[in-house]
């Protein structure tokens, strides 16, 4: 199940890729060039009129370049990302709701009653059974039948709440990944448009600075998108952070609750 899990994951990863990379290019293409290209054909018209004129900011303009292109695909990727991950993470948490064990206040729960126990855990749906609570339960469940040491379950509930834990930070290191390679996809476009700007000093030396004008524009431009889109996926990054980190935090606290501390050893078998 974890292997069919991480190809699945693989699978949901590139499709994504590949679909945003077709719909962000569809959109330049019909859209974001032709209009660019219309407003600079506007503003060159009328600074030809006019020296002083200054142009307004277009947002076509602003996302025109190709650094603009590449960082709204790696964006709507990092969404696409985002987004599977908190929806498991909701689907998870709403596990937290449910009585998956039929525990009381007042009732013992001793060695030989694991396996009662245990049926409605193995009875879930197999997605669900693979959910961190379920597992943890479980686990918790065959060590007390095993071990009749309650301290050795709390400890496998760590265990597997812990290992839960890194899996899901592991599990967003590409996310960081396209987080740093915004920007400096970013940095690239600054350095491309002051390129440009420097060869075209001659004619901005000779009086015509609007070719000056949209190199700058283009180094500008392209870092002013790749900081702001930035900014929005660490933000939901951190948010789904810290909603895994409930997650696992919550199921700890469900074991204890529901199951821990309703477990007793016999006291002839403690003596």
């Amino acid at each position: 199940m974890k292997q069919q899990g991480l190809f699945s994951d693989f699978i949901y990863q590139v499709f994504s890729l590949i679909i945003s990379l077709i719909v962000v290019h569809a959109v330049y293409v019909a859209v974001i060039r032709p209009n660019s290209e219309a407003v600079l054909a506007q503003q060159a018209a009328m600074y030809e009129q006019d020296s002083s004129y200054v142009p307004p900011q277009s947002i076509y303009v602003i996302l025109k370049d190709y650094e603009q292109e590449s960082c709204v695909i790696l964006t709507l990727w990092a969404f696409a990302i985002l987004g599977l991950k908190i929806r498991r993470n909701l689907i998870e948490t709403r596990l937290l709701d449910r009585s998956l064990l039929n525990t009381t206040d007042g009732i013992s729960i001793l060695p030989q009653d694991t396996r009662d126990f245990a049926r409605p855990l193995q009875a879930l749906p197999p997605e669900e059974r693979e959910f961190l609570l379920p597992r943890a339960l479980l686990a918790a469940l065959h060590r007390f039948s095993s071990t009749r040491n309650i301290a050795d379950v709390s400890s496998v509930v760590n265990d597997v709440c812990d290992n839960e834990a890194n899996r899901l930070d592991n599990e967003l290191t590409i996310v960081r990944y396209i987080a740093w390679a915004i920007p400096s996809i970013g940095f690239i476009g600054t350095v491309r448009g002051i390129g440009q700007a420097l060869s075209q000093a001659q004619q901005a030396v000779q009086g015509d600075v609007m070719g000056v004008t949209v190199s700058l524009g283009v180094a500008f431009n392209s870092t002013l998108i790749a900081l702001v889109v930035s900014i929005f996926i660490m933000f939901l990054l951190y948010q789904l952070q810290l909603m895994q980190d409930r997650l696992v935090l919550n199921s700890k606290n469900y074991c204890d609750s529901h199951l821990i501390r309703h477990m007793q050893v016999p006291e002839r078998e403690t003596a």
